[in-house]
């Protein structure tokens, strides 16, 4: 006897506001999918309007947010415009009754995100930030190797985020690159930092710094070093994590290898050897590659977000961890209000 036919997914509608940089990605991914169309795109620039209309036909492009949100075929809303209109818009969506997911930062201070998170408790919907990385094959892997013990105990994280360009008019470069490391810092370690310096530069009239260094410390000892600029020649993804068994570099713009762990370390406590802190043993072992999810991190994140939305599971990126990341995001500016003065959490 055959198996009675499954009964077909009812398509999440979703709409998305803004088809700038981020936007056309957003929509390409939920338009890919069969659980799930693409109902509206709205952007208030003509030639984005234009350019959305011409690569999706059937999808109603308009400009006027008031008109999507008076649809009655959106039950999803991307948000993918500057981060100054992040909270207007989320509150607007919200208060509409429908589940949103807004590009990174979250908000421009942290009392917004708080007020989202209660918006979207309230009225039951499901809130997500767009911290892209938390959802790529690489760094799934670090934290699985975290969680297996593989390096030890956690000694550092460094990371690198660097390239020529785009300068926000909005936003300094710790506020447009710095998200990525920090929301990684947040989804690796179950723990927030202690205290936190950031040192900025400004060179080319802006009024804003392209340059910084954030310094985290925790109170395990850990220590985190982010680095970020719209000034360099050359385009720079690099993360390493190091601990006492083993190290980790993990390189985005590796086109196949992006992670290689690293069997090195610095041993102090070897019995029998005569080992002081001015001559330690270096252990220097294996490199091996690990075998890595290969799917676009923003398509597994768009399939995670209708998921969330389907049976009311709560997001690896939602409002509490956008507003983690924005409080560090507040501090660093405190921090550079300060000229580098490390500033508690």
């Amino acid at each position: 006897m055959n198996a009675p036919p499954k009964a077909a997914t009812t398509p999440i509608r979703v709409a998305v506001i803004g088809y700038g940089y981020w936007g056309p990605n957003l929509v390409r991914n939920f338009s890919g999918r069969d659980d799930c169309v693409v109902t509206a795109v709205c952007d208030l620039d003509e030639a984005a309007r234009a350019t959305a209309g011409r690569f999706y036909p059937a999808v109603r492009i308009m400009e006027d947010v008031g008109e999507l949100l008076a649809a009655d075929d959106v039950d999803a809303v991307a948000i993918a415009t500057p981060v100054s209109s992040h909270f207007s818009l989320a509150q607007q969506v919200i208060q509409s009754g429908r589940h949103v997911l807004i590009e990174k930062p979250m908000t421009t201070t942290s009392q917004e995100a708080r007020e989202l998170i209660d918006l979207a408790e309230d009225a039951g919907v499901v809130l997500m930030v767009d911290h892209t990385f938390l959802y790529t094959g690489a760094v799934r892997k670090m934290r699985s190797l975290l969680d297996e013990g593989e390096i030890g105990t956690p000694y550092y994280f460094d990371s690198e985020r660097i390239s020529l360009g785009l300068l926000q008019q909005d936003i300094n470069v710790v506020w447009d690159l710095a998200p990525h490391d920090l929301s990684i810092l947040d989804y690796l370690f179950d723990e927030r930092p202690t205290s936190l310096q950031a040192v900025g530069y400004r060179h080319v009239g802006s009024g804003r710094e392209e340059m910084a260094t954030l310094n985290l410390h925790y109170a395990s000892g850990l220590h985190a070093q982010v680095r970020v600029s719209w000034l360099s020649p050359v385009k720079v993804r690099r993360t390493m994590l190091g601990g006492s068994r083993r190290m980790i570099v993990y390189d985005d713009v590796e086109p196949s290898e992006k992670v290689k762990v690293y069997d090195k370390g610095v041993v102090l406590d070897l019995d029998g050897e005569d080992v002081t802190p001015q001559k330690p043993i270096y252990r220097a072992g294996d490199v091996s590659i690990p075998t890595l999810d290969r799917a676009e991190a923003l398509q597994v994140e768009t399939a995670h977000f209708l998921e969330c939305i389907r049976d009311g599971s709560r997001p690896l990126s939602g409002g509490p961890e956008g507003l983690a990341v924005v409080e560090l995001l507040e501090a660093a500016d405190r921090s550079l209000a300060q000229n580098g003065d490390f500033v508690s959490l």
